[in-house]
């Protein structure tokens, strides 16, 4: 099994960073985990003195190392050995993730993370049963925010996605004109996402609808921003769901499985 992946301050990681590349066999760079972070490996994991850790700023940065030192229920000291730079990904993937009922929400997030999307965007489509307003609106984003972060330490990745604020339609479709390639994921469509010509920089933007599909306004909206409308397959997802399918399919076209 790959070593567990915690998120560190970046300060610290800095600091490993140039330790390691003082010495030549990495000796003396030391990291200190503590707090929530510290607690969940120290009292959930159970980790103990010699075991392999990776510490991340979930911006790119691992330090791979090993628990040198154990205290208390939500305290330890990793001895890094070796810290390493992921290079931003291209091309870039983004998925506009209309909000759903329920939890549905967290676990379009969820998945679309542990698959590999670079950036998620919660849109507050006219057909959107769930709104956000006010301090649930913030709970909720907080909620989607939380969730990415612990799904990328679940999934190992060094580089967790961005969630951005609430965006209203007139913000998507800024989102699609900036990009190489806009995507409008649509049942009706002729065009299959899986034969579409992809770009090999820049972004990809994902529209995924509402539980009550992509409104004619919103679909002139996103068509006149450069929008391509496209289907996935023959059956219809669910809103939660389709997001992640696209990116597994995203993922595997352009090469950034391989």
């Amino acid at each position: 099994m790959t070593a567990p992946v915690f998120l560190a301050d970046p300060a610290l990681l800095a600091e490993a960073a140039d330790a390691v590349d003082a010495t030549a066999r990495g000796d003396g760079a030391t990291v200190l985990l503590e707090g929530p972070e510290g607690r969940h490996a120290v009292s959930v994991r159970r980790l103990r003195t010699g075991e392999e850790v990776v510490l991340t700023d979930g911006a790119g940065t691992g330090a791979y190392g090993t628990v040198s030192a154990v205290s208390g229920k939500d305290r330890l000291e990793v001895a890094v050995t070796s810290v390493s730079r992921e290079p931003e990904p291209r091309p870039r993937i983004t998925v506009v993730q209309a909000l759903p009922k329920g939890d549905r929400g967290e676990l379009a997030v969820e998945t679309v993370t542990e698959t590999g999307a670079d950036a998620i965007v919660p849109w507050a489509a006219s057909r959107c049963v769930t709104q956000w307003r006010g301090e649930r609106g913030a709970k909720s984003l907080a909620k989607w925010r939380s969730t990415a972060r612990e799904a990328g330490k679940q999934s190992r990745r060094l580089r967790f996605p961005d969630v951005a604020e609430l965006a209203g339609t007139a913000e998507v479709a800024r989102l699609l004109a900036d990009a190489e390639l806009g995507v409008v994921l649509h049942e009706e469509a002729s065009l299959a996402l899986a034969t579409a010509e992809l770009p090999r920089e820049g972004g990809i933007v994902v529209v995924v609808g509402p539980e009550g599909g992509v409104s004619p306004e919103e679909l002139t909206a996103f068509t006149r921003a450069g929008a391509r409308t496209c289907r996935l397959g023959p059956s219809v997802l669910r809103t939660s769901t389709a997001g992640t399918a696209a990116t597994a399919l995203l993922l595997g076209r352009t090469g950034r499985w391989n």
